[in-house]
């Protein structure tokens, strides 16, 4: 096997300073980009922190105790964040995502909550608004973050072994905290809860049926996720990744599944019932089998860039709007003019190389930074 080399670079690539139309035109409720893919979904990150080392995100290697994390001051606060989330519902999303790093760590997340579940849709309707914790802190502040007005969960977990877990999360940090925190997520009605598993051939996926056998009729989904080139501090090789259709092939053959329709356009899961009726799997392709084509997702990071893509190496400075004198016109036309311009497909071009292609490209942005 070839030596792992982990390539020390900056993790946050310069953003585009953002225009403002001349003639700014009010919102229509409807977004679309150039290949007609509406915007729906905003994912926010609100720290690059996390309490986790898991090799495929943080490594310990780069983020170290003499990383340079984001000073407060340059974290969007979350008046902040919730006027440009006032925005993006104008313009049509839906539904929005909080993530990190571990979101749980942002001190009083439930305020920032409170302020997002106040939000309506032109139509008045409240927003769908969810989190994705790696579960640490689930347990202790399940009930507050219900509360606060948070929807649904979903949690990180990639493995029910406890020695495997340990070494995923690199910590040393015990699977039973986590189930623990699934538990009281259950319990204060953060449902249904999504479990989502980061699959990486030669490391965990001998934990595959196990996961399935575990939350097989607990009403909680399991997702699988194909281990993706993200960033350029996970060392990511394609011989590690676990191609979905081999994941389904795996849990079939112990439980049997049958498949359903997606649930929303968009979704990036194809989705799978067990035969006797007791729940279903996910699996996320994003590697093998692209679903750039009706992608309708945007991702605000933690310091206020606008990135249109997991992968994009570039993102759009809308804190510098926030912090100067636009106003919420402004701030909509602009995030108007970003999105309507956005060509992003990045996996399906990837798609298209030559298996053996080793052409560099642009140097793409952390997970850690701007969420999964």
């Amino acid at each position: 096997m070839a030596e792992r080399v982990i390539p020390l670079v900056a993790h946050r690539p310069a953003a585009r300073q953002v225009a403002i139309p001349a003639q700014p035109q009010p919102p229509a409720g409807l977004l679309q980009d150039t290949l007609a893919r509406p915007l729906r979904d905003l994912r926010i990150s609100v720290t690059d922190r996390c309490n986790f080392r898991c090799s495929y995100c943080m490594p310990k290697e780069v983020f170290d105790k003499n990383y340079p994390y984001l000073p407060h001051a340059s974290l969007l606060s979350f008046e902040e964040i919730t006027r440009l989330a006032r925005q993006f519902v104008a313009h049509g999303v839906r539904k929005i995502r909080l993530t990190g790093g571990e979101p749980l760590l942002r001190k009083n997340i439930e305020v920032l909550i409170e302020q997002l579940a106040a939000l309506r849709t032109p139509e008045g309707q409240p927003l769908d608004l969810t989190l994705t914790t790696n579960g640490s802190l689930l347990a202790r502040k399940a009930a507050s973050l219900k509360a606060a007005g948070l929807q649904r969960v979903t949690v990180s977990l990639d493995g029910l072994d406890d020695v495997v877990f340990r070494r995923m999360n690199d910590v040393d940090f015990p699977v039973a905290e986590v189930l623990a925190g699934i538990d009281a997520a259950k319990a204060a009605g953060l449902g249904p809860i999504k479990v989502n598993m980061v699959v990486k051939r030669g490391t965990n996926e001998h934990e595959i049926v196990p996961m399935a056998r575990h939350f097989r009729g607990t009403g909680h989904v399991l997702r699988f996720i194909e281990y993706m080139d993200v960033g350029a501090t996970n060392g990511w090789r394609m011989d590690e990744v676990l191609p979905s259709a081999e994941v389904v092939r795996l849990i079939d053959r112990e439980l049997p599944l049958v498949p359903l329709e997606a649930a929303a356009p968009g979704e990036t899961a194809q989705r799978w019932a067990y035969a006797d009726g007791s729940g279903e799997v996910g699996v996320i392709s994003s590697v093998t089998q692209a679903f750039c084509g009706d992608c309708n997702r945007a991702r605000l990071s933690t310091e206020g860039q606008l990135y249109l893509c997991l992968f994009a190496s570039q993102g759009h400075d809308l804190r510098a709007l926030l912090r100067g004198d636009a106003t919420d016109e402004q701030i909509a036309a602009a995030i108007a003019g970003i999105w309507q311009g956005r060509t992003d497909r990045y996996s399906q071009l990837r798609g298209l190389q030559a298996p053996d292609s080793s052409a560099p490209g642009p140097r793409r942005v952390e997970m850690s930074y701007i969420g999964g």
